[in-house]
C-alpha cells in the first residue's frame, strides 16, 4: 500500500503551532509579546509630614539598567499623573518612610499610603490604601496596589497622598528607588 503525502498547511485553521509550544503569530506583540506601556517615578528628596497629593520632586526612574518607558511615558504635573493611552493599568504605589531620629515617635505612630483616582478631571477617590506601623528612628515600607480602567486620558488620572500623625519623614532619593510608583498598562479598556 502506498502512502500519500497529506497537505497538513491547507487543512489548518488559525494559528500554525511552533516547536517551542508558541504560535506563529507576529501582529499584535511588541517585541514578540508583552506589555505596551510601562514606567516609574520616584519622589527625589526626603519631605516630613503629611502630602495630600505629593506635588514635587518627582522624576522618572532614569537609574542605571533600568527599563522603562516600555511604549510611551506617563506625564505628571503637581502630583497629579496623566495616562499615555487608555487601558486597563495596574497602579503599585511603595513608600519608604522612618520615624525621625529623636521626634519621639512612639509604637502607635502609622505611616499611611493612598492612591486616589479621577475619572473626570476633578473629584479624587481614594481607591487604595495600606498602613504600616514606625518607631522613632526606624525605616518602614508600605505598598498599595490598583487596577484602573482608564477609557479617556484627559478625564483619568491619578495621585498619592501620605499621611502619618508623628510627622514622620518620606523618603526620596534622585539615584535609586525608595518612595516609588509604578504604572502597567495590562491591556485594552
Amino acid at each position: 500500500m502506498a502512502l500519500s503525502k497529506i497537505d497538513v498547511a491547507n487543512m489548518l485553521t488559525g494559528a500554525t503551532p511552533v516547536a517551542n509550544g508558541g504560535t506563529a503569530l507576529t501582529s499584535g506583540f511588541v517585541n514578540g509579546g508583552g506589555l505596551t506601556e510601562a514606567d516609574q517615578w520616584r519622589l527625589t528628596t526626603d519631605f516630613t509630614g503629611v502630602a495630600n497629593p505629593i506635588t514635587s520632586n518627582l522624576e522618572q526612574n532614569d537609574s542605571t539598567g533600568n527599563g522603562v518607558p516600555i511604549g510611551s511615558s506617563m506625564t505628571q504635573s503637581s502630583g497629579v499623573f496623566t495616562f499615555p493611552s487608555t487601558g486597563i493599568y495596574m497602579i503599585i504605589a511603595t513608600l519608604q518612610g522612618r520615624g525621625n531620629n529623636g521626634s519621639g515617635a512612639a509604637n502607635d505612630s502609622e505611616f499611611r499610603l493612598t492612591i486616589k483616582v479621577t475619572t473626570n478631571n476633578s473629584t479624587y477617590t481614594e481607591v487604595a490604601f495600606n498602613g504600616t506601623g514606625v518607631e522613632d528612628n526606624r525605616y518602614c515600607t508600605s505598598t498599595a496596589h490598583y487596577v484602573f480602567d482608564v477609557t479617556d486620558t484627559t478625564q483619568c488620572k491619578c495621585s498619592f497622598r501620605v499621611f502619618n500623625n508623628n510627622s514622620l519623614m518620606t523618603h526620596g532619593d534622585s539615584g535609586k528607588n525608595e518612595t516609588h510608583f509604578t504604572f502597567i498598562r495590562l491591556g485594552d479598556t
